[in-house]
């Protein structure tokens, strides 16, 4: 992988937009590079007393002719055509010629050290299923198979290589095999979530409006609802505030207002999760009002609209945090690359539930390759090595549907990817 950063204001020049350090920001005192054009270095020729002293005459017997070829003086093309040539960009070595496609290029990242996690598995784990009086509920959702998807430890130098090979212009990994990507196929067969439904048009939420929210459809007191928003400065909630109102409600005994309190948590540990790593965005229980009609959204679209929005921010050299269902990233890497993590599959896994249920992932399988070999590992990685068709056995109870083919912009929400 070439370092790209570094190069923002040689692209910026080019483009006449500062990527990098604006044009006026360099020292004064700063040693300028010159670009090695003929130009240049014509003007770094010393031109001495001799030159200086000896006039040229010019031969008579040779007369100007317009189309001769061009003349050499010393050693140096006296060709405009030739300098035009070489002030083109020369684009980034080891990587594209220009920033036409990849319009993020310079800003990519290179290598860095791991990203930090945002991973919520142990509080699924901890909050474990909803109790019987609304398991009908969550259950009628859809949304129940997240449930048991989840890996309780994150591979933070795996993701970290392969978000460095992110590109959010195309929406795919740069792999040495070509480009590939986690697909509408792969979150149906490692999640079984739907792909095909309703897209919710979610608008934006104004505190007053998240405040409201809460009140009608949690049960809480507005004063708690204030406090909340408050303490989270913004329309956000905390997920350990979310826990404690629905265990709450389910003393209650108001089972409605339970069921939408424990899958906002669940949404906010899973599809939804953030780099905050604490708090879930209100505007989702707008999904959960009529709990009647929660299934006919594609929450399978969602799911991969956020997580490419997450690798899109993660793979910009400022950012040091990955977002998003780490879950999900981590068990496509699993399926599709087996040559390059240490991987455990669950002996004991049964083929009908979601394939993610199928990956174990501990300290110490985690930490048993470091970051530097990941990188060699995939830098290695050849056509024989990927597994392209990695759910063949498990087409009899997830079915490859032709809305996975579907290559075009997805949305959810406000985020279109």
């Amino acid at each position: 992988m070439v370092r790209t950063r570094g190069l923002g204001r040689a692209l910026g020049q080019v483009t006449r937009r500062g990527v990098g350090r604006g044009d006026h920001d360099d020292s004064d005192d700063a040693p300028q590079r010159r670009r090695p054009t003929a130009s240049a270095w014509r003007q770094r020729v010393t031109v001495t007393a001799d030159h200086v002293d000896d006039p040229v005459i010019p031969d008579p017997n040779v007369q100007d002719d317009p189309m001769e070829a061009p003349t050499v003086v010393e050693g140096i093309l006296a060709d405009a055509g030739t300098e035009a040539a070489e002030d083109q960009p020369q684009g980034f070595p080891g990587g594209p010629s220009g920033p036409s496609v990849l319009t993020t290029y310079a800003d990519h990242v290179a290598q860095r050290p791991e990203l930090k996690l945002s991973s919520h598995g142990r509080k699924v784990h901890s909050l474990g299923r909803s109790v019987p009086a609304i398991e009908g509920l969550i259950v009628g959702t859809g949304l129940s198979p997240l449930i048991a998807c989840f890996v309780d430890t994150g591979d933070r130098g795996l993701l970290s290589v392969f978000v460095e090979r992110w590109h959010r212009e195309t929406s795919s990994f740069h792999l040495p095999v070509g480009e590939l990507t986690i697909t509408l196929d792969d979150v149906s067969s490692l999640l079984h979530l739907p792909v095909i439904g309703d897209f919710h048009a979610f608008e934006p939420l104004h505190v007053d409006d998240a405040v409201q929210m809460l009140v009608d459809l949690l049960m809480v007191s507005p004063k708690s609802a204030r406090a909340e928003t408050v303490q989270c400065r913004g329309p956000y909630i905390c997920l350990q505030w979310v826990r404690d109102i629905y265990q709450r409600q389910c003393q209650a005994g108001h089972w409605t207002a339970a069921a939408r309190a424990y899958l906002l948590h669940l949404l906010g540990c899973t599809l939804f999760a953030n780099k905050s790593a604490t708090n879930v965005h209100v505007v989702y229980l707008e999904a959960l009002r009529d709990l009647s009609m929660t299934e006919r959204y594609a929450w399978g679209v969602a799911a991969l609209v956020h997580m490419y929005d997450q690798l899109n921010d993660a793979s910009m050299s400022h950012s040091r945090q990955l977002g998003g269902y780490i879950t999900l990233l981590q068990c496509w890497i699993y399926e599709h690359f087996p040559s390059v993590p240490e991987s455990t599959a669950d002996q004991d896994y049964d083929e009908a539930s979601p394939r993610a249920c199928r990956w174990i992932a501990t300290k110490k399988t985690v930490k048993s390759i470091r970051t530097p070999s990941y990188r060699e590992r995939l830098d290695r990685l050849r056509i024989p090595d990927v597994y392209w068709t990695p759910y063949r056995e498990h087409r009899e109870v997830r079915d490859f549907h032709v809305r996975s083919c579907y290559s075009d912009l997805l949305r959810w929400g406000p985020v279109a990817v």
